[in-house]
C-alpha cells in the first residue's frame, strides 16, 4: 500500500470498496484502503470531483487541455486509462441540508470538466481507483484544493444538456426538480394522511424517477432528497390549509355584518393589514413574491412594497 497520509485522512470512515467492481462491500477505512477500488466522497457530500478517462495517456489529459493540476491521478499501467481527481476547498452537500444553488453550480462545473477532458459521461463519481493501492500508477500533482469559482474559469460554464442531466451530479439536480414539481400538487391528495404516509409516497416517486437514469443514484441520496421535498411541502401545505379553514371560519362568523362606515374603510384597512401580516409569514416560509401575490390575490408590486416596509 502506498503511504499518502494526507489522502488517507480525506477518505470516508467506512467507504464502499472492492477488488471486483461487480461486488461492492462496506469496510472500515483501514481495511478498505487495501482494495483496488474505493469510495472517495463521504455520504451526501462531494469533496472530490473524479474524471474517468478511457485513453492510453489518460493521466495527462488535464495538461493537454490546459486545466489546473489535479490533486492526484491514478492510472492503469496496462492500458493507460486513468482517474483524474480534483479536491474542492469547500465540499458541497448533496443532502436535504445542502444548498441547491451550490449543487447546481457544482453539477455544471463537473459537466464542463467532463467535456474538456472528454471523460466518460456515464461515470458516477462514486467509486475510484484507490490512489493508495500499488496496482495503480498514482501521481500526486498538488496539495491544493480549489474553489468552485476557480475551476469555473477553465471551462465553458453553461446549462446542463438533457444528456448531462442524466449523469453525474446532474442526476441530483434532475431528481430534485422533477420530484419537487410533482410534490407541489400531489400534497393536496394527502390531506388527512400521516407524515409517514406522505414521506413514503414522495420516496416512492423519487425511486421511480431514479430508475430512469442509466446509472441510478444510491438509495441514501434518494432518501435524503425525498425527505427534503416531503418536509418542505408538508410544512407549506399545512400552513395553506389552516389559512383556508381560518378564512372560511371568519367569513362564516361575519355573515352579513355591516362595516363600521358607509364605505367600509375600517373593514378594508383591517383586511389589508391582515394580508400584509400573511405576506410576511409566507415570505418567512420561503415563498416567492409571485406565489405570495397569487395566494393573497394582489399584485407582485404590492407584495414587494409590503415586504420592503410593512406597516400595521
Amino acid at each position: 500500500m502506498l503511504i499518502l497520509p494526507e489522502i488517507y485522512e480525506t477518505l470516508p470512515h467506512k467507504p464502499y470498496c472492492t477488488n471486483d467492481l461487480g461486488n461492492l462491500v462496506i469496510r472500515p477505512r483501514q481495511t478498505a484502503v487495501k482494495m483496488r477500488y474505493i469510495q472517495h466522497n463521504p455520504p451526501s457530500m462531494t469533496h472530490f470531483i473524479c474524471l474517468d478517462i478511457d485513453h492510453k495517456h489518460g493521466a495527462m489529459r488535464w495538461a493537454e487541455e490546459y486545466l489546473p493540476p489535479p490533486r492526484w491521478t491514478s492510472q492503469n499501467p496496462s492500458n493507460g486509462h486513468a482517474h483524474i481527481v480534483y479536491e474542492l476547498k469547500t465540499p458541497v452537500c448533496t443532502s436535504e441540508h445542502g444548498s441547491r444553488k451550490a449543487l447546481d453550480y457544482l453539477a455544471k462545473i463537473q459537466a464542463g470538466l467532463v467535456r474538456e477532458t472528454r471523460a466518460d459521461v456515464g461515470y458516477t463519481n462514486f467509486i475510484t481507483k484507490n490512489p493508495l493501492h500499488e496496482h495503480w500508477r498514482t501521481e500526486v500533482w498538488t496539495k491544493e484544493a480549489y474553489k468552485l469559482n476557480y475551476l469555473a474559469d477553465f471551462i465553458d460554464l453553461r446549462p446542463l444538456t438533457n444528456t448531462e442531466k442524466g449523469y453525474g451530479l446532474g442526476r441530483n439536480c434532475t431528481l430534485f426538480d422533477t420530484v419537487r414539481y410533482w410534490a407541489y400538487s400531489a400534497i393536496r391528495e394527502h390531506r388527512g394522511n400521516t407524515w409517514e404516509q406522505w414521506l413514503n409516497s414522495v420516496l416512492k416517486h423519487a425511486q421511480s424517477v431514479n430508475i430512469m437514469f442509466s446509472e441510478p443514484l444510491p438509495y441514501s441520496e434518494i432518501k435524503a432528497t425525498a425527505k427534503s421535498i416531503a418536509k418542505y411541502c408538508w410544512k407549506r401545505d399545512a400552513y395553506h390549509y389552516n389559512e383556508f379553514i381560518y378564512r372560511q371560519a371568519i367569513k362564516g362568523s361575519k355573515g352579513g355584518k355591516a362595516s363600521n362606515s358607509p364605505n367600509g374603510g375600517i373593514a378594508r384597512s383591517a383586511k389589508y393589514n391582515d394580508k400584509r401580516s400573511k405576506a410576511i409569514k409566507l415570505r418567512d416560509l420561503s415563498f416567492t413574491t409571485k406565489e405570495i401575490a397569487i395566494e393573497l390575490g394582489v399584485s407582485d408590486r404590492t407584495i414587494r412594497n409590503w415586504l420592503k416596509k410593512p406597516s400595521f
